[in-house]
């Protein structure tokens, strides 16, 4: 990778993906890795700047490299998810989903909820999972090896903060992942 010119770590509910670029701005040459896993190369390219659009995670998400010249030969790269820049998608992301982190029989484990379809991901798998209505809100139920999970979803009565998710594991509280 003697041409990388770019890495980017973008988090999505499976799992945090990195994507790396390389540009060859003699040769035009243009190479897209997502987890280290080759995506895209292109040979001699004559038009040095434009775009490569692929798809990053489990749920094929789009994501684009916009390649502009800034001035002589510099070049500037950015990258969208969905449409979005990186900064926009995170900040977006961040009111759509809950995560945390924690450590559980000496493994690390990253727990996503999707807020709009109640999904609630583990290291990248999609959790078999049951919603239950209790006194004060609900609580939606998973299992994670032999421990018993839910997250419980409450009203904060206040109508900018909405609604609060918390992850319970073995009766335990674990605090939520601040972006």
């Amino acid at each position: 990778m003697t041409d990388l010119v770019a890495v980017w770590d973008v988090a999505l509910s499976d799992g945090v993906h990195k994507i790396e670029f390389e540009h060859g701005t003699t040769s035009g040459k243009r190479v897209v890795y997502v987890d280290g896993k080759e995506e895209i190369r292109r040979e001699w390219m004559f038009k040095l700047v434009g775009k490569e659009t692929f798809c990053v995670g489990a749920a094929k998400t789009k994501a684009t490299i916009n390649i502009d010249a800034i001035s002589g030969f510099a070049y500037e790269y950015t990258l969208e998810i969905d449409g979005k820049s990186l900064k926009k998608y995170m900040e977006n992301r961040s009111k759509t989903t809950s995560t945390w982190v924690l450590r559980l029989d000496g493994e690390d484990l990253r727990v996503v909820l999707e807020k709009d379809t109640m999904d609630v991901w583990c290291n990248g798998q999609k959790m078999e999972t049951a919603g239950e209505f209790v006194d004060d809100g609900t609580e939606t139920h998973f299992s994670v090896g032999n421990h018993g999970c839910y997250i419980k979803a409450v009203s904060s009565g206040k109508r900018k903060e909405g609604i609060i998710h918390t992850l319970i594991v073995d009766n335990r509280e674990i605090p939520e992942l601040t972006q």
